[in-house]
């Protein structure tokens, strides 16, 4: 236990938003000292990945459906939990390793972000990658909990607060009070879900296939959740399903708008669901402090105002969404003392 403390005294402990689609460390006093996708380059058929260990984050995601037949580009986690043990060791090894640099013998703490809806394996699964990646202990923290902290919501008072966070593979839906989540809804659709409907929609429609980078860029150029006050339309470029050649084609934001309705609805679903979950007091709270709305797919041009008309409340997108997760993640780290016992219960104990 001394020699324990003696070697934390030189570590760069460390918070962990470990996304689907992007993982974000933070640091005592540094802020975000890393966002880099969560893709892994291997040698195809084996958990060997590339240049060295290095093909990791940004460099693989460049090679993301441009991969000859010896390599794969793959995301290691998938809705939010991990689908690939030793993928996501590996690359939770180079991150570490990146924002940590010391010498092996010195290894920091680690608190990661998890969604509230994963089970006990998946959660364990978690701590034992972060483990054998480096992390000389780890503490979990439910991502709504990590949300609201880092959108600097009242959450220690005894008021309701509310926070949507919609990732690439999850929405965290939560209302909370006294430092606690009074209820929730977490499901599996997220950012990732709008990628793959816009995909299906031009094969359906237009007999062309698209990778997901490109259906992402159709999202964030003309995606939206309500109708725009003026109408956008876009170029995309893909691989006819018929005869095979490339292909480009015009489509327009209303067409996309109708192709993501059904996991824009989903999502609006989870968000009432949860409201008519809350305690009466909690719920009176809300008309006042209203609901806040963070992840990337929060940043869907008119969410807000749909979840708005859907529940009478007022909605706010958080300042900086993308980060919100990964700054709560450094504000319990840096609150470690106070509130382990709270990490204790809510998972293992790490001692």
């Amino acid at each position: 236990m001394i020699l324990d403390a003696i070697l934390g005294m030189f570590s760069t402990d460390m918070g962990i938003d470990l996304g689907t689609c992007n993982t974000l460390v933070c640091v005592k006093n540094e802020g975000i000292v890393l966002n880099e996708p969560s893709v892994v380059a291997v040698r195809k058929g084996t958990n060997t990945v590339l240049n060295d260990g290095a093909a990791v984050g940004l460099v693989a995601k460049e090679m993301l459906g441009k991969t000859p037949g010896s390599i794969s580009a793959i995301r290691p986690l998938k809705d939010g939990v991990i689908s690939d043990f030793e993928v996501t060791e590996a690359m939770l090894g180079y991150f570490i390793k990146k924002v940590h640099g010391r010498g092996k013998f010195v290894r920091p703490s680690v608190v990661i972000s998890v969604p509230s809806g994963i089970t006990a394996v998946e959660r364990r699964a978690v701590i034992d990658s972060a483990e054998r990646a480096g992390a000389r202990k780890v503490y979990l923290v439910d991502e709504p909990m990590a949300a609201g902290i880092g959108a600097g919501l009242p959450i220690t008072e005894p008021t309701a607060s509310m926070i949507v966070d919609i990732g690439g593979g999850t929405t965290e839906v939560a209302i909370m009070s006294l430092a606690d989540i009074s209820t929730c809804e977490s499901i599996r659709i997220g950012g990732d879900n709008f990628d793959e409907a816009i995909i299906s929609h031009l094969k359906r429609t237009y007999n062309l296939l698209i990778g997901e980078a490109r259906a992402e860029k159709v999202k964030k150029q003309i995606g939206s959740a309500a109708p725009l006050d003026e109408e956008l339309t876009m170029e995309v470029a893909g691989r006819d399903t018929i005869s095979g050649l490339p292909r480009k084609i015009v489509i327009t934001s209303e067409e996309i708008r109708e192709a993501m309705r059904e996991p824009v609805a989903a999502i609006i679903e989870s968000v009432t669901q949860t409201l008519e979950k809350a305690e009466p007091e909690l719920a009176a709270d809300l008309i006042e402090n209203g609901v806040h709305i963070c992840g990337g797919g929060s940043m869907l041009r008119g969410l807000d105002r749909v979840l708005a008309n859907a529940t009478g409340l007022g909605v706010t997108l958080v300042d900086d969404p993308l980060t919100c997760v990964a700054r709560g993640t450094s504000v319990y780290l840096e609150n470690l003392e106070e509130w382990k016992d709270t990490l204790d219960q809510n998972n293992f104990s790490w001692d």
